[in-house]
């Protein structure tokens, strides 16, 4: 089970790097979502993750299986579509939690920054305060619970959608 919460953001927070990954992502369906990813660390191993995740915004379903690269490479093809690009950079949180920061499609006019936060229950999800970390300035903009702020309806809006197809 995924629980999380999302807001969007502007710029990288000070806090306690961990690490970074360099992603592509792309989704062979979002209704159900079924994603693949390539997975970069920094100055480490590349990963390659068939995902399949129920509907829900707070709580949802995640099966994350993994893919040699030949099938990831097979995937994409089949998909047909460019890649979104993501950076995510994940910080040490006070309270042992992990923030992971988003910059997605850097240079593109459709790009944007958004941060996450998993929980091991709904409750601690509902009632986390950015402020008991620091974040209450930088983790203003809650989308949580809104209808399109899923990186499947980006995928929709900016990869299916012809208007910005034709900006990728």
């Amino acid at each position: 089970m995924e629980i999380e919460r999302k807001w969007m953001v502007a710029g990288w927070p000070d806090l306690p790097l961990l690490f970074t990954h360099f992603m592509r992502q792309g989704y062979i369906s979002v209704r159900p979502t079924v994603r693949i990813r390539e997975e970069a660390l920094e100055n480490g191993e590349t990963a390659y993750i068939l995902c399949f995740k129920s509907q829900g915004k707070l709580s949802r379903k995640e099966i994350e299986l993994p893919l040699d690269k030949q099938t990831f490479d097979e995937l994409e093809d089949l998909i047909g579509l460019p890649m979104i690009k993501k950076t995510r950079r994940t910080y040490a949180l006070p309270s042992g939690l992990k923030l992971e920061v988003n910059d997605v499609d850097v240079g593109m006019d459709c790009g944007f920054m958004y941060a996450e936060i998993e929980f091991d229950t709904v409750e601690a999800a509902k009632s986390f305060d950015p402020a008991s970390v620091g974040l209450d300035q930088y983790l203003t903009d809650d989308v949580t619970m809104e209808d399109g702020g899923s990186m499947g309806a980006y995928w929709e809006k900016t990869r299916l959608n012809k208007s910005y197809k034709e900006k990728i």
